[in-house]
């Protein structure tokens, strides 16, 4: 419970997961009914770019810093950027629950979890006026049980981005998406993790696919070949049971996120599917 995401807050990962979190939002909000996101390691809501914990790493300045005007083509890009910038002041990055929490209509909820004590105080306070947002100082696998299938709503996603303290996190996460899927069968799944070396992450995708589970899609992003396991050198998002068109949209995003990301032209970035439908 060391973990404080303010100091990588708008860096590429960030970007990555939350511009494809913004595609699969997308998708829900083209159906009147109502949809409830569970969002179950949510951190503060809300970054201060200007603030000590990110001057202190810079890991912005080589994510969202890198765009300093909003990119107008792929359309998945600049929606992306529009709503990232849109938050009053230019040094503010929203987390996953300010994202998701400004695009909810009347009919839609968020649960956010956070265990930190002073990032869930935070993540409280950033919500105290926002009614559609209930925010709960807990284990977010612990969660799943709590709160799915989310009362009354039929549709949603499950958003889990762990810290990756542990070491059997890879195993705690295949097992917890397995659970999301048989508690919410109607929920769609998306979880993020780091790359460092490919052995886990191949490990990772086998669990899945042991698990019976279908229709998952896999999209990554690597700053360079991970063939230097102390580095962080690329990140994924796996998402079960995506949206129509999502991979399309999903590659779009990515190819068009690289190459400003990276240096050297190392970076890439990869779209496969895991398991068909």
């Amino acid at each position: 419970m060391n973990y404080r995401h303010a100091y990588h807050a708008g860096n590429f990962a960030d970007m990555m997961k939350h511009g494809l979190l913004l595609v699969i939002l997308r998708h829900l909000l083209r159906k009147p009914a109502g949809f409830c996101v569970l969002d179950t390691h949510s951190g503060c809501g809300l970054y201060d770019l200007s603030g000590t914990e990110a001057q202190k790493t810079g890991e912005w300045r080589e994510g969202i810093g890198l765009f300093p005007e909003i990119l107008q083509e792929p359309e998945e890009l600049r929606d992306y950027l529009t709503l990232a910038r849109s938050f009053h002041r230019p040094d503010l990055y929203p987390g996953s629950p300010s994202l998701i929490a400004s695009v909810l209509r009347p009919q839609d909820r968020l649960i956010c979890c956070e265990l930190h004590p002073e990032d869930a105080s935070i993540l409280r306070r950033n919500f105290r006026f926002n009614s559609q947002v209930a925010v709960h100082e807990r284990d977010g696998y612990d969660a799943l049980k709590a709160f799915l299938p989310p009362r009354d709503l039929k549709r949603g996603l499950v958003l889990m981005d762990p810290p990756f303290e542990k070491t059997d996190e890879f195993d705690t996460l295949a097992k917890a998406i397995a659970t999301s899927r048989r508690l919410f069968p109607m929920g769609i799944v998306a979880a993020w993790y780091p790359i460092k070396h490919r052995t886990p992450v191949r490990r990772f995708h086998d669990m899945l696919r042991d698990s019976g589970l279908r229709d998952i899609v896999d999209c990554s992003l690597y700053l360079r070949q991970p063939t230097d396991p102390t580095r962080l050198n690329g990140c994924g998002l796996t998402v079960v049971a995506p949206p129509y068109r999502f991979e399309d949209q999903a590659k779009r995003f990515l190819d068009a996120l690289t190459p400003v990301l990276s240096k050297n032209d190392e970076a890439f970035a990869e779209v496969t599917r895991i398991v068909e439908e």
